[in-house]
């Protein structure tokens, strides 16, 4: 248990930052999800429309410390390939 007054503050600001930090990984997720099922679809134009859209919300979950510069790089990498393979 958290024994100073700074140490209790650090235990509430984590318990906020968490549930920001969530709700951005899940926005990236579902942008995510739309290119995946473009994909499933075959539809490529639907799927590079996801894709575009997709792009500015990783690098924005990176900008925020959410996701890491390489995983982010790597998840467009790969979903572009499969666009671009369509």
């Amino acid at each position: 248990m958290a024994n100073t007054p700074q140490a209790r503050k650090r235990i509430r600001r984590n318990e906020r930052r968490a549930e920001v930090n969530g709700n951005r990984l899940g926005r990236i997720r579902t942008f995510v999800k739309k290119v995946e099922s473009a994909i499933a679809g075959g539809d490529k134009t639907a799927a590079s429309e996801a894709l575009k859209a997709a792009q500015p919300e990783l690098a924005r979950g990176v900008a925020r410390g959410v996701l890491h510069k390489n995983t982010a790089s790597r998840k467009l990498s790969r979903l572009t390939k499969r666009v671009s393979a369509l």
